[in-house]
């Protein structure tokens, strides 16, 4: 054991922070169980702790074991992956699976231990390393749009679309740290402005398609139209059930909250343990604890921000922000959804939220940020610069 904290390298603020919210997540994840044991009648809220708690415990296994392979290893891995994603997505998009007799098509269904898994979220980390590794490639080169399509946008939006049919939400978060990557990365701002607006035209010809063939896409957008609706309209309060009583949970927190344990909404709140915790966490701990909520994502970004500043190397700086930042945008995508500052899109709070996959991935990128975060010998910073055209040369580091 002392060994394997000796071993523990990197960013020690971003290791206490997330080990915190990990920590505290065990609290708002048993008291809103009760609702799937109680109003669903799904097993125990013994069972649903203890899993949540293997779940982090493998997380955490993800995160020791990613920061211990060095940055530049990435390159090459992202090259390696990125065709195994695509057919991962093509997969998922063509089998899918039912949930509590719903169409869950962003999920498959791991055969021999049972776990479902979202393949977009493995997809966002791949691509965003795919994408940190051709802008470090293209680092002081004048670059054309065309020379960039294959190698760079063509993998972007083959994700982008085989994600959006069962994913809006991600789709969109995806795309859009792709454009805030390209533009740190000093890729042209008129070409983007130009990717922009392909994709907003892209996603408006998708509607009107799914909306002439209702059968292609069964309810997927008629779900996004209504909960955007509902969002413009709030006085229409039987539109959305979801937002109305994560308000009711927010409100009757006040300030200091009812305390632990001690959630009413919870029992009414569909989502309450995932999609919604954040409105059950200010009903127990009150408006100061979602506020010392906020504070340790903010915290948390703050340290990304230091450790890709830090980062002695271009690949190392685009790869923290490209994976670092999503962690974040979608902490408060979640927190602006419990208090409609945004529609509802189904994002879990990272790290709180139960779930599987997303645990995992969150603790991926989380590695890959701790893995750029620890120091280097002049000599490994220099291993780090070869050949990028070679993943194989990548691959082997120093060897």
């Amino acid at each position: 054991m002392i060994k394997f904290f000796k071993n523990i390298e990197g960013d020690k603020a971003i290791w206490g922070v997330v080990a915190l919210l990990a920590l505290f997540s065990f609290l708002p994840v048993y008291s809103a169980s009760s609702n799937l044991v109680y109003v669903v009648g799904n097993g125990t809220t013994i069972g649903h702790l203890v899993k949540h708690g293997m779940l982090l415990i493998l997380g955490f296994g993800i995160i020791y074991g990613v920061h211990r392979i060095p940055t530049h290893f990435f390159k090459g891995l992202s090259l390696i992956a990125m065709p195994i994603v695509l057919i991962l997505l093509v997969y998922t998009l063509a089998q899918g699976t039912t949930i509590g007799g719903a169409n869950a098509s962003r999920w498959i269904r791991l055969p021999l231990v049972g776990f479902t898994f979202q393949t977009s979220t493995l997809a966002a980390v791949v691509l965003m390393a795919y994408v940190a590794r051709y802008l470090t490639k293209i680092k002081d080169k004048t670059i054309t749009f065309t020379e960039s399509i294959l190698p760079l946008w063509a993998p972007v939006f083959l994700i982008v679309v085989l994600i959006l049919p069962a994913n809006l939400s991600t789709a969109a978060i995806i795309f859009f740290m792709v454009l805030v990557l390209c533009f740190l990365g000093g890729y042209p701002i008129k070409y983007l402005l130009g990717i922009l607006g392909t994709g907003l035209l892209g996603l408006t010809m998708f509607v009107l398609t799914a909306k002439a063939l209702p059968d292609l896409f069964p309810n997927r957008v008629d779900t996004w139209m209504s909960r955007i609706e509902s969002f413009w309209n709030p006085e229409d309060t039987e539109s959305d059930y979801q937002i109305e009583r994560a308000k009711i949970a927010i409100a009757s927190g006040g300030i200091m909250g009812n305390g632990a344990g001690k959630s009413v909404m919870k029992n009414f709140l569909p989502q309450s343990s995932s999609d919604f915790i954040y409105a059950i966490i200010v009903e127990e701990y009150g408006l100061i604890g979602g506020f010392i909520l906020m504070f340790f994502y903010l915290l948390l970004l703050f340290r990304i921000v230091v450790v890709a500043n830090a980062n002695q190397t271009i690949f190392g700086k685009l790869l923290v922000v490209g994976v670092g930042l999503p962690i974040i945008f979608q902490a408060l995508i979640n927190m602006a959804v419990a208090v409609e500052l945004f529609p509802v899109t189904g994002q879990t709070l990272p790290l709180i939220s139960s779930g599987g996959t997303s645990i995992w991935m969150t603790c991926l990128a989380i590695g890959v940020v701790l893995s750029a975060s620890v120091k280097r010998t002049s000599s490994e910073i220099e291993s780090m610069e070869v050949d990028e055209n070679n993943p194989l040369e990548v691959l082997s580091g120093q060897l």
